[in-house]
């Protein structure tokens, strides 16, 4: 039997998440765009009465809201928009205090997170050779909420993990189209090198969300994907 899904953020991601959902063992039974009123009245008991997860992909301003409302009623939840995280706290205590479940991440790309643990691997050996300082680098298409993204600041937060101390810019372009691409490089007069994930569509992203919810969906307490990625394989 399947699952209840709700959508809240009808969006390009929300459409990719609803098209995959049957491929997940998810029925869509709810969706939340801007016409039903994000983060307000419209997220209620009656609206998610079937209900098992919901994923959220609306906009920074909008998702600590939506998740606290969410765990209220007793809905797990993955979250997927970016640029909240000084939020976080109080979220995680309302999910906690509501014994709720929620995988939050700023990438559900299984690739990206699997990248994120290369670059704080390689971080760590380039650390002890000071020659080589490390650039990060990022594209995303021009509607993108956040500069730079979330991803790349957890990008550098790895870097920074790892025992690289040194000088770290971080460069963001907007621009089209692109899905996303993130660079690292680390550079010295003898020679670069370069660790790049490029996305070639939201498919990635959407499909590692679904995962996640197909996994917290019963559960309780607040992980990140990586944290979870391990199980899911």
């Amino acid at each position: 039997m399947s699952r209840g899904l709700a959508i809240v953020g009808c969006g390009k991601m929300g459409r990719f998440v609803e098209q995959l959902a049957p491929e997940y063992g998810f029925e869509v039974r709810a969706k939340f765009g801007r016409e039903k009123n994000l983060h307000d009245a419209s997220i209620s008991r009656e609206s998610l009465r079937e209900i098992d997860v919901a994923v959220e992909f609306t906009t920074p301003d909008s998702a600590p809201a939506n998740l606290r409302r969410l765990a209220s009623l007793g809905i797990n939840a993955v979250c997927g928009t970016t640029g909240w995280y000084d939020c976080l706290p109080a979220v995680h205590g309302s999910v906690l205090a509501a014994g709720t479940g929620l995988v939050h991440s700023p990438n559900f790309s299984v690739g990206v997170n699997v990248f994120l643990q290369t670059v704080a691997h390689a971080s760590a050996f380039f650390a002890k050779y000071e020659e080589y300082e490390a650039w990060a680098w990022e594209i995303h298409h021009s509607a993108k909420k956040d500069a730079p993204s979330g991803t790349l600041k957890k990008l550098a937060e790895e870097i920074r993990a790892a025992g690289y101390g040194r000088a770290l810019t971080l460069t963001a372009n907007r621009a089209g189209a692109h899905p996303g691409t993130h660079e690292i490089g680390f550079d010295s007069a003898a020679d670069t090198i370069t660790l790049r994930h490029t996305a070639r569509s939201r498919e990635g992203f959407a499909r590692g969300a679904l995962r996640a919810a197909r996994w917290i969906a019963g559960k309780k307490g607040v992980y990140e994907f990586r944290e979870i990625l391990s199980e899911l394989s």
